[in-house]
């Protein structure tokens, strides 16, 4: 939808704000208003034309269910079959509130609502103003996140003006938002309970209530491929800035490592006290406070991409009352890419120039009882990501693809045809490949691996050497090095010092490793005795 309208800038404290609102809501158009959780963009639930213009506001797909905001307990009845019992005992301790509950829904509720389910999700909010307007309007009121699908959620009236100004007929300046994520989601449908979304009211709180409850695999993890959205905030990837975000588990140390590895504009979004430790950073509450994780993870995500950065690393909060609700809006924002730095063996850097005997030492680690991750091939598997695919796509042109194949060698001649090509190839797929090596780790360690080898030509280039405890540089002289690449690749000696050129000196990887294997000749066995 292209901007057309005027959008009205109403404070809920002047006269007739909430007048002005519930006018237009009632004449069918969009209002943005205020929630305690995030802002809502509403429109008549019981009118599907109205509820079609906010998918077209925001750009949403029409297969997500919207949530229904009532003012009070009279106005649910006529919307559901019949009203559960357990709903009236939810309400009483916490709405009005950030909790929204399905039930069976009524003929009154149109597919638009409901995305073509036989349910519906309802809520009561606790924000004065949200509740004025609905009462005035005399009407439920279909309000999913005032923002452009996909990126973060509005808790500030100025997110909602930065993406649908002009698309929609007004929006209702409440103040900040009080609780900072959208509302949990539970259903009454199913036995036990199920949680769909978690949100300002936790598991445990809901168990208080409704006893045992069960928590949805999606709240953790992707939707199966055809399987329906029951709520809100169950797509694979939503609340997202434009920057690559990238959750970090693990220590504040480890952390900091990482992230000072990477290159190219990044920000660190971490807790309060730590971003002095970095050149751009956001803070998103206190470490140990949920609560006030929740308040600022929005505004956090849309600061990153007003500081101009590719990529952001996030600390992982703990997914434990309210964290839970912030771990999963991360989950989703980060299009579900989790680096656990979080490992319990040595994690070891094996590298070194062409010819020196790099796959020799790995194959005597291995032997070792070591777990060697394979980087080029991981290189190749990153590359099977739709989203490392997408971007791949828009730097080095649709045509590389091909009948839904990537053409990976016509991929080669484009990004190394140039330094800044190779630059971009690295950027795109760095990332895919840190979060594969690193489950790669997970894996070795579970299987009893002495130790994990990360085996890479480019080891000092990526941000993998940033997670290795000891870093090591294979060499060997230059005739040596010739001899072996001619006898191993078949090529001749013009092409194999072609190769070799292409490579820093020795002291690079002298410089730079912690352990240096020279492979002239020497005993292999001695030097690596380390394991």
């Amino acid at each position: 939808m292209s901007k057309i309208m005027k959008t009205l800038y109403l404070k809920e404290q002047d006269t007739n704000s909430i007048q002005t609102a519930a006018e237009i809501l009632r004449n069918g158009g969009l209002v943005a208003i205020p929630t305690e959780t995030v802002y809502g963009l509403a429109a008549n639930a019981l009118d599907g034309g109205a509820v079609k213009k906010i998918f077209l506001a925001k750009g949403r797909p029409q297969d997500n269910p919207l949530i229904v905001h009532v003012s009070s307990l009279e106005e649910i009845t006529p919307l559901v079959e019949s009203v559960d019992p357990r709903l009236y005992a939810l309400a009483e301790k916490y709405w009005p509130g950030p909790l929204t509950v399905i039930m069976k829904k009524s003929a009154l509720i149109p597919d638009e609502v409901s995305a073509g389910l036989d349910t519906v999700a309802i809520r009561m909010p606790s924000h004065e103003g949200a509740r004025k307007i609905i009462a005035a309007s005399g009407l439920p009121l279909a309000a999913p996140s005032a923002n452009a699908s996909g990126k973060p959620s509005p808790t500030r009236a100025a997110h909602v003006i930065e993406d649908l100004d002009g698309k929609i007929d007004a929006v209702v300046d409440g103040g900040e938002c009080s609780v900072g994520v959208e509302s949990t989601v539970v259903t009454l449908v199913t036995n036990p309970p199920t949680l769909l979304r978690p949100g300002g009211i936790t598991p445990e709180q809901l168990e208080e209530v409704l006893g045992a409850i069960q928590i949805s695999p999606a709240v953790f993890e992707k939707l199966r491929d055809n399987e329906k959205a029951e709520s809100p905030g169950m797509k694979y990837k939503h609340y997202a800035p434009s920057a690559q975000v990238t959750i970090v588990k693990g220590s504040f140390e480890k952390y900091k490592k990482f992230v000072l590895a990477q290159k190219g504009p990044v920000c660190a979004v971490c807790f309060e006290g730590e971003g002095r430790n970095f050149e751009k950073y956001i803070e998103y509450g206190k470490e140990n406070d949920d609560l006030s994780q929740a308040h600022h993870i929005f505004d956090a995500l849309r600061e990153v991409d007003a500081m101009g950065c590719d990529k952001a690393f996030v600390r992982c909060p703990t997914s434990s009352g309210v964290g839970l609700a912030v771990y999963n809006r991360l989950l989703r924002s980060a299009a579900f890419r989790v680096i656990d730095l979080d490992i319990g063996i040595p994690v070891i850097g094996l590298t070194g120039q062409t010819g020196a005997g790099k796959t020799t030492v790995a194959a005597m680690l291995r032997e070792k009882g070591c777990y060697i991750v394979d980087t080029d091939i991981l290189a190749r598997r990153a590359v099977e990501n739709p989203e490392v695919i997408d971007l791949l796509k828009k730097r080095f042109g649709d045509d590389i693809v091909n009948n839904g194949v990537l053409d990976r060698r016509e991929l080669a001649r484009r990004a190394f045809a140039t330094e800044e090509g190779t630059a971009a190839l690295s950027a795109i797929t760095h990332p895919e490949i840190t979060r594969l090596a690193v489950e790669e780790i997970h894996i070795a360690q579970k299987e009893g691996a002495k130790a994990a080898v990360i085996d890479a030509a480019l080891l000092f280039d990526s941000p993998l050497h940033a997670i290795c405890q000891k870093n090591i540089s294979v060499i060997a002289d230059e005739k040596i090095r010739l001899e072996r690449i001619i006898a191993r690749d078949g090529i001749s000696e013009s092409d194999a010092m072609l190769r070799i050129n292409a490579q820093p000196p020795a002291e690079y990887y002298i410089k730079k490793a912690d352990i240096i294997i020279d492979n002239n000749g020497e005993d292999l066995e001695e030097q690596i005795d380390f394991i």
